[in-house]
């Protein structure tokens, strides 16, 4: 377990993270991200997240992330459509299909549940 701490998300430096080329609908995204915490057994991950304007899709994992910056229309197959900015905080769940039009370069904090 790491010590307490505290992390100013609009300065985190983050690391890219490649797209899978076939994730990508439109648009020449580019992800990156920073995982801050990581749980013994893997299985819970703390971590900031930013793509950059296009569209991707995903499947998704139990993930509750709230916006820091930017905005995106998230559609979850055979479920709601989100609409995200700042400040707005999100629930997907395990399996959710998804895609992502990222109107604005979005980052995010996330918790991620494998």
């Amino acid at each position: 377990m790491t010590h307490s701490f505290a992390l100013h998300i609009p300065d985190a430096e983050l690391e890219p993270e490649p797209l899978d080329p076939a994730q990508i609908v439109s648009g020449t995204p580019e992800v990156t991200g920073k995982v801050v915490w990581e749980s013994a057994d893997g299985r819970r991950i703390h971590g900031v997240w930013q793509i950059t304007p296009g569209v991707v899709t995903d499947t998704e994992a139990d993930e509750l992330f709230v916006v820091i910056s930017g905005s995106a229309t998230i559609e979850v197959e055979g479920g709601p459509t989100l609409r995200v900015g700042p400040g707005d905080l999100a629930v997907l769940r395990a399996g959710d299909r998804t895609t992502w039009t990222v109107h604005e370069t979005l980052r995010k904090a996330y918790s991620i549940s494998l």
